[in-house]
């Protein structure tokens, strides 16, 4: 799910207006915000993956 800068200002308690006031003054910590938030739905997704393999595996033990 892609965060609106709204949804991040929110997260972080900041204002949106210092959200984007980084994006503009302070582009690497901009950037380094965004990667975190890209990580951490990464995580999120892989957990859900995981999850869905681990009961693919457990469904298909039980045929056997």
């Amino acid at each position: 799910m892609k965060l609106t800068q709204q949804d991040m200002a929110r997260l972080l308690n900041i204002d949106p207006r210092t959200l984007r006031n980084w994006r503009k003054n302070k582009p690497y910590l901009y950037e380094i915000i965004q990667k975190g938030f890209a990580l951490e739905n990464f995580i999120k997704e892989s957990e859900k993956n995981l999850d869905h393999l681990k009961h693919l595996f457990d469904t298909s033990d039980k045929l056997n």
